[in-house]
C-alpha cells in the first residue's frame, strides 16, 4: 500500500471500519501524487457534519457520575479525534510535496488518532448508545481548510488542538476517575501519554521547516488562523511538566500559559 491510498482510504472513505483500519507496516511513498483538498471528508450518514450548534455541549465534569452524561463526553471526544485523523489524511493528500521523513511519521501520528477513536467509541458503547448516535460537529475540520502549507498545520493542530489536550485529556480522566469509571480515566490518560508524543512531533517540525533565524514563538503566531490563537492551546489545568516532555522550550510554555484569551 502507497502512503497516498491510506491517507486517500481516511480521507473518502464512507466506512468507519475502513477509515479506523491501520496502515500496514511500510508504506511506500514514491507516488505522492497530486494535491488533493476537499471541503468534506467522506463519512457514514450517520457521522456527517451537523449543522453549526446542534451538536451535544460537553456535559458538566461534575456530571460524570452519571452514566449517560459520561457517554456522551465519550462521543464528542471520538469525533474529535476522528476529525484529528482525517485533517492529518488531508496534510498527507494536500501537500504531497512534504518531506518524506515528516509523511512517515504523520502515519505514526495517524495509528495513535485511529486508536484514540476506537477506544473511546468503546467508551460511548458502555454508555448504551452508538457512536453516530449523536450530532457531530465539524470545529476541528473547519479550522483545517484554512491550513495553506505544513507548518499552518504544525502551529494550528499540534501545537493548539493536541497540546490543550494535555490538559483537558487529565482534567476528564479525574472527573470520570470521581465518576467512578476507572475504565474511562485510562484511555484517557492513554491519550494524555500519547499527545505528548504529537506535540513532540509538532514542535520538532516547525523548528526543522521553521525560516532561518525566525523563534519557534514567532513561526508558530505567524501560522496561525483566527479564531485560533495562543490562548487556544491549554485547558483549565496547565500541565507545564507534559509540555516541557514534548520538547517545548520554557520561554515557549510561559508564553502559551500568560496568553491573552482575546489576543
Amino acid at each position: 500500500m502507497r502512503v497516498r491510498e491510506f491517507a486517500e482510504r481516511v480521507l473518502f472513505s464512507e466506512s468507519l471500519s475502513e477509515k479506523l483500519a491501520e496502515a500496514e507496516p511500510q508504506l511506500d511513498d514514491d507516488d505522492p501524487g497530486p494535491p488533493v483538498f476537499p471541503e468534506r471528508p467522506g463519512r457514514p450518514p450517520q457521522l456527517e457534519f451537523a449543522a453549526p450548534r446542534t451538536a451535544p455541549r460537553m456535559p458538566a465534569l461534575a456530571a460524570m457520575g452519571q452514566l449517560e452524561q459520561r457517554s456522551i463526553a465519550h462521543h464528542i471526544m471520538a469525533n474529535h479525534e476522528l476529525q484529528a485523523l482525517e485533517v492529518m489524511a488531508l496534510v498527507l493528500c494536500g501537500f504531497p510535496d512534504a518531506p518524506a521523513d515528516f509523511r512517515q511519521g504523520m502515519i505514526e501520528v495517524m495509528r495513535d488518532e485511529q486508536r484514540h477513536t476506537r477506544m473511546q467509541m468503546e467508551r460511548v458503547a458502555a454508555g448504551g448508545i452508538v457512536f453516530g448516535d449523536l450530532p457531530v460537529n465539524s470545529y476541528i475540520w473547519t479550522k483545517s481548510q484554512k491550513f495553506t502549507c505544513l507548518l499552518d498545520y504544525l502551529a494550528g493542530l499540534p501545537l493548539i488542538f493536541e497540546m490543550a489536550n494535555l490538559d483537558h485529556s487529565l482534567v476528564f480522566a479525574e472527573a470520570f476517575q470521581r465518576g467512578g469509571d476507572n475504565q474511562g480515566a485510562a484511555v484517557m490518560r492513554t491519550i494524555h501519554s500519547d499527545e505528548i508524543e504529537h506535540v513532540r512531533f509538532g514542535i520538532e517540525w516547525l523548528r526543522k521547516l521553521k525560516p532561518p533565524g525566525q523563534s519557534d514563538w514567532d513561526t508558530f503566531t505567524t501560522h496561525l488562523h483566527w479564531p485560533i490563537r495562543p490562548a487556544k492551546a491549554r485547558g483549565g489545568v496547565f500541565q507545564r511538566a507534559a509540555r516541557l516532555a514534548a520538547g517545548l522550550d520554557p520561554e515557549f510554555i510561559d508564553r502559551i500559559e500568560s496568553a491573552e484569551a482575546d489576543q
